[in-house]
């Protein structure tokens, strides 16, 4: 699994949700996911991948005799390892994925849609040939991809802006369509999009199985998730008048963000499915930095994929093939 943030403090915040220190040992914040450390591989354009472990708890974040304690060796029972015999997750995303646990790949990919399209188009494209980038860490390269993809899924994760009052402050937005708000043209007879020009897409849908998974497992966790269209922008919603327009313009839409719809049109190069998970850190509309909501924010997001790598990040089922 390869999940993409903007930047860096949204990648620490997936990291610890998925039971790992947001800081490689000895790092500072500032290259908090640059750090040569174990896991740690570096892609080309100083981009940083961090290669994470994820203990298989079967289930629930409290099953007995597994240690959420990732890569050490040892005995069943010992951290890293499952204490019931013979019970290992199925063959995973990477052929580095032990059998105790899911490999998930974490990337920094930088703010905006050409960004985040040109880094996790870096990283697919390393894992589909199996390519070891230059100076990367212990681990090596990316992937063998024996079947031809790269991962089994990308989500593209971080904070963003929730429309009123559909997706307040602090909530979590799940995707099930993934939307380039503005890629067309203005008209005098108003916005077309891109498909009405015959060039291309402007929207990739989520599977409805997997939409459906990542916002059941979050409810039954207690922290319900706003299901809807997340759009992507290239400039952030400043004023009451554009929420309007994008509002106007995309029914029932929940979130905006950055990055996205470029991640969505790597995943779909390849032929991965992808997933959209945002959480809100403030209203979209007139820019108020005083009533911005960022470290809580940042918080929904680890809980989120706290709670998903009991769940759905586990179960093989609920990732479309």
């Amino acid at each position: 699994m390869l999940v993409v943030t903007a930047v860096a403090a949204e990648a620490d915040s997936v990291v610890t949700g998925l039971g790992h220190p947001a800081e490689p040992a000895g790092a500072g914040a500032a290259d908090s996911l640059a750090a040569a450390a174990a896991g740690t591989i570096r892609l080309p354009g100083g981009l940083v991948v961090r290669r994470l472990t994820v203990p298989d708890t079967l289930g629930t974040p409290d099953t007995p005799g597994v240690s959420d304690t990732p890569d050490t060796p040892g005995a069943p029972g010992a951290p890293g390892t499952l204490a019931t015999p013979g019970l290992t997750r199925p063959t995973g995303l990477t052929s580095l994925t032990r059998p105790t646990g899911l490999t998930v790949d974490v990337l920094a990919a930088g703010v905006g849609p050409a960004a985040a399209a040109a880094a996790t188009a870096t990283a697919l494209a390393i894992a589909a040939t199996g390519a070891s980038p230059a100076n990367s860490g212990p681990d090596g390269g990316l992937n063998d991809a024996p079947d031809g993809r790269p991962y089994d899924l990308v989500i593209s994760a971080g904070i963003a802006g929730g429309f009123a009052p559909r997706a307040p402050l602090g909530s979590v937005v799940v995707a099930d369509r993934i939307v380039a708000a503005d890629l067309g043209a203005q008209t005098s007879d108003g916005y077309l999009a891109v498909e009405e020009l015959g060039f291309g897409r402007s929207a990739h849908p989520v599977a409805p199985t997997l939409t459906s998974r990542i916002a059941r497992a979050l409810a039954d966790a207690g922290r319900p998730a706003v299901v809807g269209p997340v759009l992507t922008v290239s400039t952030v919603t400043g004023t009451a008048a554009r929420a309007a327009e994008l509002a106007a313009r995309h029914p029932g839409a929940a979130a905006e963000a950055m990055e996205g719809f470029g991640v969505a049109e790597a995943a779909a190069a390849y032929g991965v499915p992808v997933a959209e998970i945002r959480a809100v850190s403030n209203a979209v509309g007139p820019r108020d930095r005083a009533a911005w909501r960022i470290g809580e924010a940042l918080a929904a997001l680890r809980d989120a994929f706290q709670q998903l790598r009991h769940t759905v990040f586990v179960d093989p089922e609920g990732i479309p093939q």
